[in-house]
């Protein structure tokens, strides 16, 4: 199996997303298991401030050079920020996954969705199925 990177201060959704607690809000990006299947990410359509998402919906679009995929919300909440860095350059998402490459800001979180996220193990777990 691949190695792919997995922190263990973050929580994990089936469809590979990752989610950050904050004080006031969370973070929500893409796993390096997801950018490395992915491949080179050339475009990433994000959706308006303020607007809703819901779990298990998709908020946006990740283009790569071998596909194209939903992005799906792994928390429910109103969108606060978006990465316009990725607006430009894409390809930070396969540099930095977990750091420069965040996608969203959610705020207005409920914290039991948070809790149903996967778990590091759990996420490995998952992967790991995936990939054998």
């Amino acid at each position: 199996m691949a190695e792919y990177e997995i922190p263990n201060d973050l929580r994990y959704s089936d469809d590979d997303e990752w989610v950050r607690q904050e004080e006031e809000s969370v973070t929500v990006g893409i796993t390096d298991y997801a950018q490395q299947q992915l491949g080179d990410i050339v475009f990433i359509e994000l959706p308006e401030l303020g607007s809703t998402i819901d779990k298990g919906e998709p908020f946006g679009v990740i283009e790569s050079v071998k596909a194209v995929s939903d992005l799906c919300a792994p928390i429910s909440g109103v969108v606060a920020e978006v990465n316009e860095a990725l607006m430009d350059r894409p390809e930070i998402v396969n540099e930095d996954c977990y750091g420069e490459g965040w996608i969203l800001l959610v705020e207005g979180t409920d914290n039991e969705e948070y809790e149903a996220l996967l778990d590091p193990t759990a996420y490995r777990k998952h992967v790991e199925e995936r990939s054998e």
